[in-house]
């Protein structure tokens, strides 16, 4: 699976912003709309709900040729058949993910320098999320990262860079020309009152910044 090619729109789940709908429901609107992969996110939910939630999204990403991600949990995705984990700095090392998980499996890294790019990329990393580019409101300890920060992460790695962190519609076009892949967002998609379109518009304008 070329990684690069999964990686415009990736959308990361987060219960907060359900209003109603279920985890399942949210990940079909944000797929049909236009994500390319997703990424499960629950960190309050234990490794036996997280398997249980990825049974439930891996036929609905499968039908929109979407790779399903987990994050920070390799016991999950393998009891799943998850197409991959991501993993942040102080999460599972990178080396012995690879190990369990083999060359099967997509390995995301969270790298906020490019110091830790091109450790991660080393280590086998298939792909990068760099930020907090806009800032965010889904996690309260991500520092802002500047714009020469993000180019310099790219320029440092091979592998594919996407960027994070309040990326919206109304933001998404000054990431032009810092050399990413493509774009995550949480509420940029989840937070919308409609989902399908909020990732519709979002891809759209992903396609036109990546080349």
């Amino acid at each position: 699976m070329n990684v690069k090619d999964k990686i415009l729109l990736y959308a990361i789940t987060d219960r907060t912003w359900l209003n109603g709908s279920s985890l399942a429901q949210a990940a079909e609107a944000a797929l049909k709309g236009g994500a390319t992969m997703l990424q499960l996110r629950d960190k309050g939910a234990d490794t036996e709900s997280l398997i249980k939630t990825a049974r439930e999204l891996k036929p609905i990403c499968e039908k929109y040729g979407a790779p399903l991600i987990i994050n920070d949990n390799i016991d999950a995705v393998i009891a799943s058949n998850a197409d991959g984990v991501h993993l942040g700095q102080n999460d599972f090392p990178i080396e012995e993910a690879r190990k369990i998980l083999g060359t099967d499996k997509i390995i995301g890294a969270t790298a906020r320098t490019p110091e830790q790019a091109i450790a991660a990329e080393k280590a086998g990393a298939d792909y990068l999320g760099s930020g907090a580019v806009f800032g965010t409101s889904t996690k309260l300890d991500a520092v802002k990262m500047s714009r020469e920060t993000l180019q310099s992460i790219t320029a440092a790695v091979n592998i594919p860079v996407a960027a994070i962190g309040g990326i919206t519609a109304e933001n998404i076009l000054k990431l032009r020309n810092t050399g990413i892949a493509g774009a995550a967002a949480v509420s940029g998609i989840f937070a919308q009152p409609d989902i399908e379109k909020a990732a519709s518009n979002l891809a759209a304008l992903a396609k036109e910044i990546i080349k």
